[in-house]
């Protein structure tokens, strides 16, 4: 795309300093995605530039599905009281205009959809919140382009190809078809000659002139062109606030983060974990996030930690699947158009159900244990603890670090000794070198049968 832009815009440049200045430079801005408020601050910002420095033509170029967390009017308003003609293309081939993207094409001066792009539909005007928004009606204004009320009608409720679109009068014919406004180029050098009214009163375009001779005779775009874009962090901002992205970094971010919590350590996969975490919420401070499906997604990754401590799968790991599915699908309200992609959802619980049930273990067992020994002749050895262990921590047992827990009635500081009594999945129940409560739990056997007690007392003979 931005190598697209460079041809264009050197196409553009053919006009000259002279040129640029007798007839005015032209200002293009990009309109990708989602209406946030990034991208609602791009186009003010984009309007009052366009009118302090006296540009020709203001172009807004749309590829958007909708609004979320912005206030439509103030956009709206802006287009209106501008001085400078302010124009709506939406394109290239396979680009849409639906929600407020739609209504902000029909208040435009003159409005016009590439061939392979759609307009409409307009309503909801915003994808988080129908209450108290204004229709497509109410979005009208007094410039040179007016949609005709079947136009405005059939946008509300469908999306229109480019045909459709000047048939119903919902956009201008504003280049020939075919082939139409195919590219950017052809839609500004279309608009020459073309007298549009502007809160600055009617506005005759000059934006295009004729080069080449006898049959190389052609129009191209005439003055400077002017590209305006997001800066780094409205980029990453807007970026943030796709809800399938804000999802994917949501659940990758828990994941990491007990993933980090497992292996006792301070380190990528944690500090990865909490950026993404971050990166998420910033995405849903702008997206209308269901707070009971986002407790079931946190209660999920919780379920899987379970299983995970267990040592092996359980039942958990299937209520907690089941758990990831139902926040998934219902993560967003508002339209159904924020819902995550269904491939989304897929790729991303079969990941985590691999993750915790496959490398978790794996990973927690290399951290925690050795290959070299069986864990069953553990039983008996001695060993040091790593941390306290009141009732759980670590024990280092042959070079290695081990999950471990012991009594409550015998709590175990740092560097006391220790003996293992049992293995337990991947954790070794441990207690003092001496002094151990021994009596708080039999030993298990094998074969399930347990040990005899001790006798507390001697047997007298006879």
């Amino acid at each position: 795309m931005l190598v697209s832009l460079g041809i264009l815009a050197g196409v553009f440049g053919g006009g000259g300093p002279a040129a640029a200045a007798s007839r005015g430079a032209i200002d293009v801005i990009q309109v990708d995605g989602l209406i946030d408020p990034p991208n609602a601050a791009l186009i003010m910002d984009a309007i009052k530039a366009a009118n302090r420095d006296h540009r020709q033509l203001l172009v807004i170029k749309f590829n958007s599905g909708g609004a979320v967390d912005v206030d439509p009017m103030p956009l709206v308003v802006a287009i209106h009281r501008s001085r400078v003609a302010i124009v709506a293309w939406v394109g290239p081939s396979g680009s849409k205009a639906r929600g407020l993207a739609a209504a902000l094409a029909q208040t435009s001066s003159v409005a016009a959809v590439s061939n392979g792009s759609t307009i409409g539909p307009s309503f909801p005007l915003l994808l988080d919140s129908a209450r108290g928004t204004p229709t497509s009606e109410d979005l009208k204004t007094a410039n040179e382009f007016k949609p005709t009320p079947a136009g405005v009608r059939a946008l509300r409720t469908r999306s229109l190809n480019s045909d459709e679109a000047i048939r119903l009068g919902a956009t201008e014919s504003v280049c020939a078809d075919p082939p139409g406004c195919a590219t950017l180029g052809d839609f500004v050098v279309a608009l020459d000659g073309k007298t549009v009214t502007t809160a600055a009163g009617d506005v005759k375009l000059h934006t295009a002139t004729v080069v080449g001779q006898g049959k190389d005779r052609r129009r191209q775009p005439i003055g400077q062109i002017h590209f305006r874009k997001l800066d780094l962090i409205g980029q990453a901002v807007h970026t943030l606030t796709s809800p399938t992205i804000a999802y994917g970094l949501l659940v990758v971010g828990l994941a990491l983060i007990i993933f980090e919590f497992f292996t006792i350590s301070i380190g990528l996969a944690g500090g990865t974990g909490a950026i993404a975490l971050v990166g998420a919420f910033v995405g849903f401070s702008h997206l209308p996030v269901t707070i009971w499906a986002l407790a079931l997604i946190l209660l999920a990754m919780f379920g899987y930690a379970i299983d995970v401590q267990a040592g092996r799968a359980y039942s958990w790991t299937v209520i907690a699947t089941i758990l990831l599915i139902v926040g998934s699908l219902f993560l967003y309200g508002g339209s159904s158009n924020l819902d995550v992609y269904w491939w989304a959802i897929i790729l991303l619980v079969v990941s985590v159900v691999a993750f915790f049930v496959t490398a978790m273990p794996v990973a927690v067992r290399s951290r925690f244990s050795t290959p070299t020994i069986g864990r069953e002749s553990l039983i008996g050895e001695l060993g040091e603890a790593a941390v306290d262990i009141s009732p759980d921590g670590v024990v280092l047992l042959r070079g290695a670090r081990w999950r471990a827990r012991t009594n409550r009635a015998t709590p175990i500081t740092a560097g006391q000794g220790i003996r293992v009594v049992e293995v337990d999945g991947l954790v070794l129940e441990v207690e003092p070198e001496e002094g151990g409560a021994r009596d708080y739990r039999e030993p298990k056997r094998r074969d399930g049968e347990t040990a005899e007690p001790e006798s507390a007392e001697p047997e007298l003979d006879g």
